[in-house]
C-alpha cells in the first residue's frame, strides 16, 4: 500500500496503485485487487500526457523553426526565493479537482486537518475565474529539516464526513498542494526506467467494494544551492508519495505492515507525514521542466507538417488563380472588344456594377468582422507575450487574465473595423452609431450571458469554481468602463477617416443572378470551405482540449503561434478562391459567403468537441455536461468570429484589387 509506483523499479505497481488514463481517454480509474498491476500501460499514458506539457526548448524550436535539439532559457517572470536553514517553508493547499465532474471544491470541504485560521492567498482575476482557491495548511516544514512520522491531527468521522469522502473518491478527485509555488507531483517509474509525473494525488481508492483514504504522505522536496551566486537554498522540486494506513497513532500509522484505512471500519482518522530534503543539480530556472516535459513532440511536428501541406495545396490553388486565370482574364477584359464580343462577354467583369453592393444584414456583418478582429488582436498579442516567456506557469491565472484584459483593450480595433465597413456600405452617421452600439454589446453581451448562467449552475452545485459576484461586477466594470468607451473611440476614429475608395461604382439596378448548380450553393461551398481551416488545426486542438478538460499544463505556445499563422493564411486563401469561383459564375453576393467559407470551420470544431466528449471524457453529471458544452459553444463562437473575419477582409482586398486592374466603360 505504498505510493503509486513511486518506488517501483521493476515496472510493476504496488498493490492498489492507480492505472490512470489521464490524457488518452480520461475514463474511470481501475484498481486491481490482490495482485500487482503492470505499469507499462500506465507509463505509456503518462508519456502521452506529457505531450500536452511543452518544454521551453520546443517553444524556441517552434518560434525559430530550428532543429529539434535547440534549447531555450525558461523565463519565469519573477525572482526566486532563497530560504535559510531552519526557515519555515509554507505548504499551501488548492482546490480538489476531478476530470469526471469538472467541478472543483475547496480543500477543506473534506475533513482534513485545518490550521487555527484559514487564510486565502492573494488571487488575480484569472485565478478567480478558473476557481483556484489557495489556502494555508497546518503542515510544519522547515528548510533542510527532515521529519519522520509526524502527526498532523486526528479527526473524528461521522456519517456525513464519510459520505463526503466516499463521494469524492468515487468521482476520482485529486488533492493539489503547493510549495514555493510548485504544484505537488506524484512520480511514476516505467519499466524502461523513465520517470513521469502526475499532478496532485488521489483522495483515495475503491477496491473490492471497500473505500480507502490516503492519510499518510511523504513530502520529497528538492533544493539547489550555489554559494558563489546567492546565499541560502532554492526549492526546485516537490513530490508527494501518498499512502493509506490505519494506525491509531503516528508510530503505528507509519509502520510498513499497517493495514489500509477502510473508511467503513473506522470512526477516527490519523493524518501523518514525513519530510525528506534532497539536494538537486536542477537550477531554479529549470525547475518547471519536470511538469512541462514533452516526450511526444513528434506529434506536434506531424500536426505542423499536416497544416503546412494543406497550406501548400491552397497556396498553389490561389497562385494558379492569380498568375494564370486571373491574369488572362484581366488581359482579355482590357483589350478593345468588338460589339459582338462585348455582347458575348461573360465572367466576373460583368458584375462590376454589383460587386460592392450592400449585402443583406450589413450591420451584422460589420459587427461580426469587427468583433472577429478584436479576437484576432487578442490572440496575436497573447501568443506574443507567451512565446517570449512572460506568461509563465508559475503565474497561475496569468494567461486567462491577460486574455481578458487584451480582449477589453482590443475593443478599439473592433470599433474601428466595424465603422470602416459601415462606410464601405454607404452608412450614414445614424447607422455608424447603431453599428457601434451593437459592436460594443452584441457578442460581449452574449459571452457574458452564457458565462453568468453557467456560473449560476456551478454555484448551485456548491463548487468553488463559481465566480464570486464581486468578480462578476469587476468584469462588468471592465466591459462598460473600458471596453465600451474604447469601441466608441475606435469607431469614431474609423468614421472620421475618408471612405475606402472603391474601384467601381455600384449600379442603381441590381443585376439578375443566373441559377447556380447544387455544388455552387452557399451551404455546399461553406461546408467544403470550412474543412480546410479545421484540418489545419485539429491535431493541435486535441492538445488544447486535453489541457482544458483534463487539467494539464499547456505551454506549447510556439507551436500554437505557428498554427495560428497557418490558420489565418488558410482562411484567407480558401475565402479568396471560393469568392473568385463565385464571381466567375456572375453571382455578386460574396460578402456573407466569404465570411462563412472560412467561418464554418467552427462547426467542425464543435462537432469535434462532441466527439471528444463521447470518446475521451467520462462526465455523467448534468451540470458538468452543460458546463462542458456551454464553454465549448463559447469557444466555437470565438473561432467562428476569428476565421470568418480573416476570410472576409482577405476577400475584400482581393475583390478590390482585381476590379481595380481592369478598365470599366
Amino acid at each position: 500500500w505504498g505510493s503509486p509506483c513511486g518506488s517501483s523499479t521493476d515496472g510493476v505497481c504496488p498493490r492498489g496503485a492507480p492505472r490512470r488514463q489521464h490524457i488518452a481517454a480520461g475514463a474511470r480509474r481501475a484498481w486491481s485487487p490482490g495482485r500487482g498491476v503492470s505499469c507499462t500501460r500506465m507509463a505509456w499514458r503518462m508519456r502521452h500526457e506529457q505531450s500536452v506539457r511543452g518544454s521551453w526548448a520546443h517553444l524556441a524550436i517552434s518560434v525559430a523553426v530550428a532543429v529539434p535539439t535547440a534549447r531555450a532559457i525558461y523565463l519565469p517572470g519573477f525572482s526566486p526565493m532563497e530560504y535559510q536553514e531552519g526557515e519555515t517553508v509554507d505548504l499551501k493547499v488548492n482546490k480538489l479537482t476531478s476530470v469526471k465532474t469538472q467541478l472543483p471544491y475547496p480543500y477543506y470541504s473534506l475533513p482534513y486537518c485545518k490550521p487555527e485560521k484559514v487564510q486565502d492567498s492573494v488571487e488575480n482575476l484569472g485565478e478567480t475565474l478558473t476557481g483556484d482557491l489557495i489556502e494555508n495548511s497546518p503542515y510544519q516544514i522547515k528548510m533542510l529539516v527532515n521529519e519522520t512520522c509526524k502527526e498532523l491531527c486526528k479527526v473524528k468521522l461521522d456519517e456525513t464526513m464519510k459520505d463526503k469522502f466516499r463521494s469524492m473518491i468515487e468521482d476520482e478527485y485529486l488533492v493539489n498542494w503547493m510549495v514555493d509555488n510548485l504544484p505537488a507531483a506524484t512520480r511514476y517509474r516505467s519499466p524502461s526506467g523513465e520517470i513521469t509525473y502526475m499532478d496532485g494525488f488521489v483522495v483515495g481508492m475503491i477496491q473490492s467494494g471497500h473505500v480507502y483514504v490516503q492519510n499518510h504522505v511523504t513530502l520529497h522536496i528538492q533544493y539547489h544551492q550555489n554559494p558563489e551566486k546567492y546565499e541560502g537554498y532554492r526549492i526546485v522540486g516537490f513530490e508527494v508519495e501518498p499512502r493509506t494506513t490505519s494506525g491509531t497513532d503516528a508510530e503505528a500509522n507509519c509502520a510498513v505492515d499497517s493495514a489500509p484505512f477502510d473508511l467503513d471500519a473506522f470512526s477516527e482518522i490519523v493524518y501523518t507525514y514525513n519530510v525528506k530534503w534532497t539536494e538537486s543539480p536542477v537550477r531554479w530556472a529549470s525547475r518547471w521542466d519536470a511538469y512541462l516535459k514533452m516526450t511526444g513532440g513528434e506529434i506536434h511536428w506531424f500536426a505542423i507538417l499536416n497544416s503546412l501541406l494543406i497550406l501548400l495545396f491552397l497556396s498553389g490553388m490561389v497562385a494558379m488563380i492569380l498568375l494564370r486565370t486571373l491574369h488572362r482574364d484581366i488581359t482579355q477584359y482590357n483589350e478593345v472588344a468588338t460589339e459582338e464580343e462585348a455582347r458575348e462577354e461573360t465572367g466576373w467583369k460583368l458584375v462590376h456594377g454589383d460587386v460592392f453592393r450592400r449585402p443583406h444584414h450589413s450591420t451584422l456583418l460589420a459587427v461580426s468582422v469587427g468583433s472577429g478582429m478584436q479576437v484576432v488582436g487578442m490572440a496575436v498579442v497573447t501568443l506574443l507575450f507567451a512565446v517570449i516567456g512572460l506568461l509563465s506557469p508559475a503565474h497561475r491565472g496569468s494567461l486567462l487574465q491577460s486574455m481578458m484584459l487584451l480582449f477589453t483593450l482590443m475593443g478599439v480595433l473592433a470599433g474601428y473595423t466595424s465603422s470602416r465597413f459601415v462606410k464601405v456600405f454607404d452608412g450614414d452617421e445614424a447607422r455608424w452609431k447603431c453599428t457601434t452600439l451593437v459592436t460594443a454589446f452584441l457578442y460581449p453581451g452574449l459571452f457574458f450571458s452564457i458565462f453568468f448562467v453557467l456560473n449560476l449552475m456551478i454555484w448551485g452545485a456548491k463548487s468553488s469554481g463559481s465566480v464570486p459576484f464581486t468578480t462578476m461586477f469587476a468584469v462588468l466594470v471592465l466591459w462598460f468602463g473600458v471596453s465600451v468607451p474604447l469601441v466608441f473611440f475606435g469607431a469614431y476614429a474609423g468614421f472620421r477617416k475618408s471612405s475606402i475608395e472603391l474601384p467601381v461604382k455600384v449600379a442603381k439596378v441590381p443585376r439578375a443572378i443566373p441559377e447556380a448548380p447544387w455544388y455552387s450553393k452557399p451551404l455546399t461551398t461553406s461546408l467544403i470551405g470550412g474543412m480546410l481551416p479545421f484540418g489545419a488545426v485539429f491535431t493541435e486542438l486535441f492538445f488544447i482540449m486535453s489541457s482544458l478538460w483534463l487539467h494539464q499544463f499547456y505551454y506549447l505556445f510556439g507551436f500554437l503561434a505557428l498554427v495560428l499563422v497557418i490558420l489565418a493564411v488558410t482562411c484567407a486563401e480558401i475565402s479568396i478562391a471560393l469568392t473568385y469561383f463565385q464571381l466567375t459564375s456572375e453571382d455578386y453576393r460574396w460578402w456573407w459567403r466569404s465570411f462563412l467559407s472560412s467561418g464554418t470551420s467552427a462547426l467542425y470544431v464543435f462537432l469535434y468537441a462532441v466527439l471528444y466528449f463521447n470518446s475521451r471524457l467520462n462526465i455523467e453529471k448534468t451540470v458538468s455536461i452543460i458546463l462542458y458544452f456551454g464553454y465549448m459553444g463559447m469557444l466555437t463562437l470565438v473561432f467562428f468570429l476569428l476565421t470568418g473575419s480573416v476570410g472576409t477582409i482577405a476577400s475584400f482586398l482581393f475583390v478590390k484589387t482585381i476590379y481595380g486592374s481592369i478598365k470599366i466603360d
